[in-house]
């Protein structure tokens, strides 16, 4: 007997907290995953500076998630978000993709915001 696919969904409920800023390396990426209700959204946070970014963890491309290894979203220069299946690089502040096969496409924003030194859902 094999289990019914989970359904994924791509927006969140406001004000959740999801971490410290502190826990996210300066300039650093983490993956999050959040159950909402049956389903489950797959998210990542992009910290540069005192700007925390998320996006939906999705490659406009081919639809895959980014990462092939855990949290290893940037470039090793740490400067583009890395496709690591097709090779497609995205800019941390916008998501707008600079180079690769979705070139001009862009990752799909994810509100955050930081309060009181911790990453909320907006």
């Amino acid at each position: 007997m094999s289990l019914p696919p989970r359904q994924r969904v791509y927006t969140t409920p406001p004000d959740v907290t999801l971490c410290p800023v502190d826990a996210l390396q300066d300039p650093g990426a983490r993956n999050i995953v959040m159950q909402i209700e049956e389903a489950f959204f797959h998210g990542f946070l992009v910290r540069k500076g005192d700007q925390v970014h998320g996006y939906v963890d999705r490659c406009p491309h081919a639809g895959l998630p980014l990462a092939r290894v855990l949290d290893q979203y940037l470039t090793p220069d740490k400067q583009l978000i890395h496709c690591s299946w097709h090779g497609a690089l995205f800019q941390l502040e916008d998501g707008q993709c600079v180079g690769g096969p979705c070139a001009g496409a862009s990752l799909t924003p994810w509100p955050v915001k930081v309060e009181g030194g911790m990453v909320v859902t907006a």
